[in-house]
């Protein structure tokens, strides 16, 4: 396409909220925008306390109202009546795990605009939501199989849609993360017995075990301190543990809010180790936010965090490690030092960019598809449109 693009996209939450999603609009949202196209971002906000509508580094924000207020769910019809009154060249649904993406499926196919969706997929603390899966993502797949394109933050989660949903593994395309922190501050040192574990605080993902893993560490390493940087409806539950565990001197609850990234970059250029020992990770943004400070990682060996681990970024022990099992990856780990080399990492300007060639393609194909002429196949059109 040769002129700017009208471009929607769609997520249950934004920015001021924190959370993979959430950073990758912030991220790759201006970044458009500065490449001169529109970006008009449709979320929710089932708290009715945000701006209806607002600027956000150039991006145009809407939020409507949503259901149950302190549940996930997000229900909420205003993105129907949103998008059927809007008009852009394409929309992209970030995420698909909430009732926003099934009802501005609906509208966007009523509208017959021409649709992307990045799964941006993640675990859950709930066993029911768990459990029923495979359900939701049969439902889904006559929705998400009418996709232009459908994009993968990781060949990990390509790879499992394209498996649970029958959806071929050509329609994706492989998009990961950016990688991108503020450079640490300069009186900002490694503490070498400073372990960091950041991310909402839900139970899938994985805090609990470094809490309970403690204990043990302290016997090998005395004078280790845990941080776990992140907010969420499992806090209570943490804070009981550390108190369980008498470990209100080495344990550290407190969340880096969204908006000062620089905040959490010292945090993080400040610990000898950085852990996620989480049930469920696609591509997650806090270990590449970790990995870009040159920090050690030790993950659990599942999902695409196996996949870090297999290219070399990371390490990992399995998912079911007990206690003394991850305290002995973390007391070697921090015993190590290890220097983590300068790594080659995609940022958000390679993933603006790619979003970028995605959507002129689709947005091309559309218009080719439309201007060809009736009764033609429309393979044999788009050749005849190339003839000189």
């Amino acid at each position: 396409m040769d002129g700017p693009m009208r471009i929607l996209m769609v997520a249950a939450r934004c920015h001021p909220f924190m959370g993979g999603i959430e950073t990758h609009i912030q991220e790759v949202g201006p970044r458009l925008v500065a490449r001169g196209h529109t970006v008009d971002v449709l979320t929710t906000d089932p708290s009715g306390q945000w701006p209806v509508q607002e600027t956000v580094r150039g991006m145009n924000v809407r939020r409507v109202p949503a259901w149950p207020k302190h549940h996930d769910l997000y229900v909420a019809p205003g993105i129907f009546a949103a998008i059927n009154r809007g008009s852009w060249d394409l929309v992209h649904f970030q995420g698909y795990g909430t009732f926003v993406v099934p009802i501005g499926l609906l509208a966007t196919l009523r509208r017959d605009l021409p649709f992307v969706l990045t799964f941006h997929s993640g675990g859950h603390s709930s066993r029911l939501r768990n459990a029923v899966r495979r359900t939701q993502h049969a439902l889904l797949r006559p929705l998400i199989s009418k996709a232009a394109r459908l994009i993968g933050v990781s060949d990990f989660e390509a790879d499992f849609f394209s498996a649970r949903m029958g959806v071929p593994r050509e329609s994706f395309a492989v998009i990961p993360n950016g990688a991108a922190m503020p450079t640490p501050s300069s009186n900002v040192t490694v503490e070498p017995n400073l372990i960091v574990s950041s991310g909402r605080l839900e139970r899938y993902k994985g805090h609990h075990r470094a809490i309970a893993a403690m204990p043990e560490l302290l016997r090998r390493m005395p004078d280790a301190r845990l941080h776990i940087a992140g907010g969420g409806p499992y806090e209570r539950e943490l804070r009981a543990l550390v108190e369980s565990l008498g470990l209100e001197k080495r344990v550290t609850i407190a969340a880096v809010p969204a908006s000062e990234r620089q905040k959490l970059a010292d945090l993080l250029a400040s610990a000898g180790l950085f852990v996620l020992f989480s049930d469920y990770e696609a591509h997650p943004v806090a270990v590449m936010e970790a990995l870009s400070l040159r920090r050690p990682v030790l993950v659990s060996d599942t999902s695409g965090l196996g996949e870090l681990a297999a290219k070399g970024l990371c390490r990992a022990i399995p998912l079911d490690a007990g206690p003394k099992e991850i305290a002995a990856a973390m007391a070697d780990e921090l015993a190590a030092r290890r220097q983590v080399r300068d790594l080659a990492l995609p940022d958000w300007d390679d993933c603006a960019q790619a979003l970028c060639t995605v959507y002129e393609d689709v947005v091309n194909g559309r218009r080719m598809s439309r201007a060809a002429p009736q009764g033609l196949p429309r393979q044999l059109s788009e050749t005849g449109a190339r003839c000189p």
